[in-house]
């Protein structure tokens, strides 16, 4: 019997019975390590940041804290092992530079992303406008694109990384927005009844918010035309429901009151060849012409 045991002890002491205690002790720190990581990924999934984060960045930090878990588990296990932790790192790290060089574009998109889910400068539903981009209703958010769904029914794929390094517009973020319109009439036109006529069709608008107050004044004196500004607020969802019916009912009550809507037009005046011009007048030359000489006065007008 004492034979045995001294076998069995000059076994172990061996570099080979080292190594099989060495292999022994590496499965149970992988096997508890394991165990250690599902347990605080759980933890996690039910604290108060999983409810507080969007679902997808969530999702990527969890994964994210997973991996990082597991590979110092593996790293652990290793040099318990006996292989060098250098080694591994040094591998680790040229095959990371490797794919980071390779896959650039997709990183930025997905460092993109990742400050999109975080940050929330728009969500799904939202209506924006990306620089360079058409607009549409966002429709899903990913780690690496962001999906639009135009007003005509297209959908643009945009890559995050250029969409988060950009400007853009979000419409429909704030509940409520300011509605801006311009409307023309004529210089003959009276400010006052101007001014009396809008606020009629303003108060007409059940949808427009009482405070702030709506006004319409004049704005400028354009080239032909007396341009008078209406302002008032309204809630995002109604915002082109009553850009539309103002813009109809405004025109209507115009016309009622008899106002001169202004618009485009060109006075051509044709010279006869030989006909006195200007120069004859001891003013300076015109340009030579081979046929005739023509003037022209245009006037515009902005009419809506």
């Amino acid at each position: 019997m004492e034979q045995f045991w001294q076998s069995i002890k000059e076994f172990f002491s061996s570099s080979f019975g080292e190594f099989l205690v060495s292999l022994a002790v590496a499965i149970l720190v992988l096997v508890i390590g394991w165990i250690l990581i599902k347990w605080i990924l759980k933890l996690l999934s039910r604290s108060k940041l999983s409810k507080k984060m969007d679902k997808s960045a969530f999702t990527f930090f969890r994964s994210a804290i997973s991996i990082t878990l597991k590979v110092v588990l593996i790293l652990t296990a290793a040099s318990i092992v006996g292989v060098p932790s250098a080694s591994i790192i040094a591998l680790i790290g040229s095959i990371g530079v490797a794919i980071g060089l390779a896959l650039q574009g997709s990183l930025s998109n997905l460092a993109g992303g990742l400050m999109i889910l975080i940050f929330k400068p728009f969500a799904v539903g939202d209506y924006i406008q990306p620089q360079d981009t058409e607009g549409g209703t966002v429709k899903d958010i990913s780690i690496f694109y962001t999906t639009l769904l135009t007003v005509d029914n297209r959908t643009i794929v945009l890559p995050n990384g250029d969409l988060s390094n950009k400007p853009m517009e979000n419409y429909t973020k704030m509940d409520k927005r300011r509605l801006d319109m311009r409307f023309s009439v004529g210089y003959d036109s009276d400010i006052e009844k101007v001014k009396m006529v809008m606020q009629k069709v303003i108060d007409r608008q059940e949808k427009l918010h009482r405070e702030p107050a709506p006004f319409a004044r004049l704005r400028e004196m354009g080239d032909s035309a007396l341009i008078f500004e209406m302002r008032s607020w309204c809630n995002t969802d109604d915002y082109w429901s009553c850009y539309f019916d103002i813009n109809e009912q405004m025109k209507e009550a115009f016309d009622a009151a008899g106002f001169n809507i202004p618009y485009p037009q060109m006075d051509v005046h044709m010279v006869p060849p030989g006909a006195p011009t200007s120069a004859s007048n001891g003013a300076a030359p015109a340009p030579a012409a081979t046929d005739s000489v023509a003037s022209a006065e245009s006037s515009q007008g902005d009419a809506n």
